[in-house]
């Protein structure tokens, strides 16, 4: 399965708190997903990962918070950022 790395971003939130974006578009859809984008976003607060959104394979779109994975409803990549700083606003 090949992949183009669409955007990749690690950024500062303060000294302790950071979030980590990434997506890739592949060729075929990854296993679990109905559609051409892998993708990891985390915000990590002192080490530890406190919110993720992800669809890793076979386990489709999903979203981790407050201990808990949920199913996540993926519309595209520009939805996918927008929610995931939506719930990073609201744990902040």
């Amino acid at each position: 399965m090949n992949a183009m790395l669409l955007y990749r971003e690690r950024l500062a939130l303060v000294e302790n708190r950071f979030v980590e974006m990434v997506v890739w578009q592949l060729n075929v859809p990854a296993k679990g997903s109905n559609h051409r984008f892998k993708y990891r976003l985390a915000l990590v607060v002192d080490g530890t990962c406190v919110l993720r959104y992800d669809n890793e394979a076979g386990k489709g779109d999903h979203r981790h918070a407050d201990g808990r994975e949920t199913p996540y409803r993926f519309v595209g990549p520009q939805r996918l950022l927008e929610d995931f700083w939506r719930d990073v606003d609201a744990w902040r």
